[in-house]
Order: C-alpha cells, then sequence, then structure tokens
C-alpha cells in the first residue's frame, strides 16, 4: 500500500512565483484559483473516510487480501496509519460507531506475531486515558483475547503489547479490574516477572504497583503468590528501571501494617541483607552514578525506615540528598514574565518616592521682563525709605 504525499515543491514554487514581493499583488484567475483549491483538498485527508477503507479492509478476509497482493507487512503500516488517527479521543471513540473496533480486535488472534502486537498497540492508544473508549472495548469482549496474548502468546513482543493494552484498559476501570483478576491474571504476572525480556518484566511490575494502590485487598494474595521473595530478587537487577520498580513495589507491601504486626514483609532477615546490600552499592558509586541514582536512593531509605522505624545510614553519610538537589528550581518566571502589578508591588517606594520629591523651579528661557523707565526707578527708590509714591499723582 504505497502513500503518496503532498506535491509540496510543485504548491511552494506556485506559491513563490506568485508572491515573491517584487511585485504587488494580484487577483487570481478563475483557473489559478480552481488549481490551487484542487491541489489542496487532494492532499487533505478525510480522517472518516480513510478509518472507513481501513475498517473495509480488516473487515475482508485474509485468503481474500492475499489473493489481491496485501501483505502482512502492508497490514502493519495500515495499522501504524491508524494508530495516528486514534490518537484524537474523538477518533478513536468513532472506531467502534463506523465498524472498526471488532474487526480490530480480532486481529488480536492473527497467525502474524507482528499483526498481534500492532493491534494491541492501537488497543492502548485507543483506550489510554478514555473510558469511553475502555467501555466499549470491554462490551465488545476485547479483554479476553488481550488476556489470551499476554498469558500464552509464544511471541514475547507480542505478549508484552498485550500486557501494554492490558494496564491502559484497566487502568481507573473497576469493572477492567475485576475481571482482571477473575481471570487469575496475578499469576500471569508472576511468570511475567521470570522473563528475560527487560521490558516485558518493567510493565509487569508497573502493573502490580498500580494494582496494589488501587485495592489493599490485593495484598494477600501478592503474599500467597511469593511475590516479596520475587521483588526482593528483583531489586538487585542490573537494570535500573527493573530495580527501582521493584523497590516501589516492597516499599507498598511494607507500608500494609494490620492489628499491630510488622507487615507482610515482616522482619525478613533477607530483606534486610538486601537493604544493607543496596546501601553497600551506593556509597560506592561514582558521582555521575550517584546523580543517576536518586530515586533508589530515596527508595531505599524509604523503605528501611518503613521497615525499622529509623532513617538509613544514606542519610547519615550524606547520601541520601546530594548537594544542590533540595535546591528549589531557578526563577526564571519572575525575571521573565513579572507582570507589572507585581513588579510594581514589589518595589512602591520608588514611585512614590519620585511623587513626593519637590520639583524645581522650571528655568525661563527667553527675553525677561520690559525694562523699568528711569523716572519710576527713581521714585520706586525714594519711596524706598518712606511712604510708596504715585508717579501718576
Amino acid at each position: 500500500m504505497a502513500k503518496e504525499g503532498p506535491n509540496w515543491d510543485g504548491l511552494l514554487k506556485w506559491s513563490l512565483a506568485n508572491s515573491d514581493g517584487t511585485r504587488p499583488a494580484r487577483n487570481l484567475s478563475e483557473d489559478d484559483r480552481k488549481w490551487f483549491m484542487e491541489a489542496m483538498q487532494s492532499q487533505s485527508v478525510d480522517v472518516i473516510k480513510r478509518m472507513k477503507e481501513i475498517t473495509l479492509v480488516m473487515q475482508t478476509p485474509d485468503h481474500v487480501l492475499e489473493s489481491q497482493g496485501v501483505t502482512p507487512v502492508d497490514i502493519e503500516d495500515m495499522l501504524d496509519e491508524l494508530q495516528e488517527h486514534v490518537e484524537s479521543i474523538d477518533m478513536a471513540n468513532d472506531l467502534h460507531s463506523i465498524g472498526g473496533l471488532v474487526p480490530l480486535l480480532g486481529y488480536l488472534r492473527n497467525s502474524h506475531a507482528n499483526i498481534r502486537a500492532k493491534a494491541a498497540e492501537v488497543i492502548t492508544t485507543i483506550v489510554q486515558n478514555n473510558p469511553r473508549s475502555q467501555q466499549l472495548v470491554m462490551e465488545a469482549n476485547g479483554l479476553e483475547p488481550l488476556i489470551s496474548n499476554f498469558t500464552s502468546d509464544p511471541d514475547v513482543t507480542a505478549q508484552t503489547k498485550a500486557l501494554g493494552a492490558i494496564s491502559s484498559l484497566i487502568r481507573h476501570n473497576k469493572q477492567g479490574i475485576s475481571a482482571f483478576r477473575l481471570a487469575n491474571c496475578y499469576a500471569a504476572l508472576r511468570d511475567a516477572l521470570s522473563s528475560d525480556n527487560l521490558r516485558f518484566q518493567r510493565k509487569a511490575l508497573n502493573l502490580i504497583h498500580y494494582l496494589l494502590q488501587e485495592d489493599n485487598s490485593d495484598y494477600n494474595v501478592v503474599s500467597e503468590l511469593g511475590f516479596p521473595r520475587i521483588m526482593m530478587h528483583l531489586s538487585s537487577s542490573e537494570d535500573v528501571e527493573v530495580r527501582e520498580a521493584a523497590l516501589r513495589v516492597l516499599l507498598e507491601l511494607a507500608r500494609e501494617k494490620t492489628d499491630g504486626n510488622s507487615g507482610i514483609l515482616g522482619d525478613d532477615e533477607k530483606l534486610k541483607q538486601l537493604l544493607e546490600e543496596r546501601i553497600r552499592g551506593i556509597n560506592l558509586m561514582s558521582a555521575e552514578d550517584l546523580a543517576a541514582a536518586q530515586e533508589e536512593r530515596l527508595l531505599v531509605d524509604s523503605l528501611w525506615n518503613s521497615c525499622y522505624k529509623e532513617p538509613s545510614s544514606l542519610r547519615e553519610n550524606g547520601l541520601l540528598v546530594l548537594p544542590g538537589e533540595d535546591e528549589p528550581p531557578p526563577d526564571v518566571a519572575s525575571k521573565h514574565f513579572e507582570p507589572p502589578l507585581r513588579a510594581w508591588a514589589a518595589n512602591p517606594a520608588s514611585e512614590t518616592k519620585s511623587k513626593t520629591e519637590k520639583k524645581e523651579a522650571p528655568l525661563l528661557l527667553g527675553l525677561g521682563p520690559p525694562p523699568v523707565p528711569a523716572d519710576i526707578q527713581d521714585s520706586t527708590s525714594a519711596g524706598d525709605a518712606g511712604e510708596p509714591t504715585d508717579p501718576l499723582r
């Protein structure tokens, strides 16, 4: 399915030729106007129309598409285009109304792993932060094939994409979370944590952390399935994102205290050894590595404090908060975007002073007053000694 891009070069040359600034603007002829409008309309995309065309392809049986020369790579390209269109929430919700959601879910069962993975990725885009589309996918029974791919797809990329779609589908979706629990997906999450694929591990850890925050009734489930021990193991992973995600889950478990007991993690000696090992590792880090491990340092200290009711040695050694990390960000807004009123309020004295200062008498320039006649001057001088003399009297 080759895509023909806009002929921007031709339009640019035409525009430059008709508005080069060296001559006054002229009215377009009817032929020029018609040509320009047709050129622009031919390059504009009617998204709904294009989504209907893609829906028609998705509804067509595979053997018919193959007979017409459509390859799996063409289908992947088509799904890439569909994903761009449904990034708009309105378009995502419209996909169901034009009949495209159900065949898209059907691609989750396609025989080609790349198509299954790409379909899950499009579904992730559709349902992400979109309660309406979440509801539509649930009503279309879209969670079932996603769980099937997550738990048993032979291709780890398809598994990972399915897990990503599940995470977006059940987030802030009580119906989805309940269905996820009923499908015994916690056991599948435990299996995902033992995968060699780091991306798969990270997605599983992030979903576990979200579920524990969402409902503390899951604490007992994860405890019975042995999650705490798995998290302790993953907290020593060489991958920093896996390590931090595992520490976040451990911290969430450590905060669960009931009836005065010490919580799900208890007073586990292995956990203490793990934290001491992580603290030693942090102490040996270079300055650059320490800066990159800011979140890990905070997690280790919080976990130690939660379990043993005291700060870790990281705080005592000055490694919990490095110099400069606790400083507020530079105040650029007040310098570049300070409103006039705020500027006046910050320094009103200068303006008040300028208003209260005594104004000096203006320096008058000109010919000056007319000269006084000599006889008047003599009379005025004589009058200075006694009564004033009226020269007209």
